[in-house]
């Protein structure tokens, strides 16, 4: 899908992927979180490749593709503690339902949910995880406008504070003001 591909990100650094359907912005994510084997070259992650990380330096990264993820019959805070006992978060959940707009639905379940807060639900179990390296696909996807204000904002607020980012999407411009590199597909 894609050759000759070579960037690198620092602490504090968004890459934003974008182009047309098929141009290969999933299966690069992919890639990078080492999902997928890249057919050249190689993928590391603090100098080591990707496919030998240690399981302390693969928590440091997490992979939000355009699926959900979430268990349809859990409600939305058990789909959120689920993640939050997984990863061994103790990031409080009360504040992180309200900044979603998920608290009067917390004990509803997913499968009852529209698109949207399917998708903020999916965003919040993302956001528990403490990990360095964000890998999102598509993640404005489906969320009215405050809710493609907040994750823009969560990805500006996690580069600000040490993290690093890459964003395959379509909508471009929502996030384009936060991007220190562009990689066009």
């Amino acid at each position: 899908l894609f050759q000759g591909l070579n960037f690198s990100l620092e602490s504090g650094q968004i890459a934003l992927i974008s182009g047309p359907n098929g141009s290969g912005k999933t299966t690069l994510l992919r890639v990078l979180s080492g999902m997928n084997q890249a057919a050249g070259g190689c993928v590391t992650w603090r100098g080591e490749e990707i496919h030998r990380l240690n399981p302390e330096s693969q928590a440091e990264i997490t992979y939000q593709g355009h699926l959900d993820g979430l268990k349809k019959e859990f409600t939305v805070e058990e789909n959120l503690r689920f993640y939050q006992t997984m990863s061994n978060s103790k990031k409080p959940l009360e504040g992180l339902l309200e900044e979603l707009r998920l608290g009067p639905y917390r004990t509803r379940q997913i499968r009852y949910l529209s698109a949207g807060q399917r998708r903020r639900a999916a965003l919040g179990c993302m956001r528990i995880k403490p990990a360095k390296l964000w890998l999102l696909d598509e993640p404005l996807t489906n969320l009215d406008t405050k809710g493609a204000q907040l994750v823009s904002y969560w990805i500006s607020e996690h580069a600000k504070s040490g993290g690093i980012a890459v964003v395959a999407t379509h909508q471009r411009d929502s996030l384009i003001q936060t991007a220190t590199i562009e990689i066009e597909l």
